[in-house]
């Protein structure tokens, strides 16, 4: 548990810097130039990636369950996840509708993930897991729309042809995830 919880602090405390010290990140990118900046965040977000990655695999030797979730949830949980991966598609086409629309559909989407696996699972390392990344979406998500209403940041929309390329792309990235990518990624098929 002690590397799940590093590594959450690690990975969530570099992409936390906007969010709690913003004047600090653009004075420290402004004297260390973008590329070293960049490079730090990389290094420091990978590492406490694997540190996850490594937390997370050892609690499931020995996993300390908190309830046993409905099955119900498991469903629900499948629902919120072909949102999940539609918004994160969303983030990386330009000019579509849902960006437009929100703004930031990638935090959006680490929202609605955290929020699926906090439904579906019942262990203590996943509300650790699931609940920081919740906690940090919710977050990231308020900061980012404050900076977006002070900057009169405005998304434009381009054709609805891009929206629909989210969509399609977004259900098929959450088909392959759903009916094959999970189990093979991480040993649980989300359909039984």
């Amino acid at each position: 548990m002690t590397w799940l919880v590093l590594g959450l602090l690690l990975f969530l405390g570099v992409h936390s810097v906007r969010i709690v010290a913003d004047p600090w990140r653009t004075a420290m990118r402004a004297r260390l130039g973008d590329g070293p900046w960049k490079g730090g965040y990389s290094l420091a977000s990978a590492v406490g990636l694997v540190l996850i990655v490594m937390g997370y695999a050892a609690t499931r030797e020995a996993p300390v369950a908190l309830w046993d979730p409905p099955v119900w949830t498991r469903h629900l949980a499948a629902l919120l996840m072909l949102a999940s991966m539609v918004l994160l598609v969303a983030a990386y086409v330009p000019g579509n509708a849902l960006k437009a629309r929100l703004g930031h559909p990638m935090v959006l989407a680490v929202k609605t993930w955290a929020l699926a696996h906090l439904l579906a699972n019942g262990t203590l390392a996943d509300m650790l897991l699931f609940g920081a990344f919740l906690a940090w979406a919710v977050a990231n998500f308020a900061s980012a729309r404050r900076r977006d209403r002070a900057a009169g940041t405005v998304y434009a929309t381009g054709p609805a042809s891009r929206t629909i390329v989210v969509l399609v792309a977004g259900t098929a990235v959450w088909a392959l995830l759903a009916f094959w990518g999970h189990a093979a990624l991480f040993g649980v098929r989300p359909f039984g």
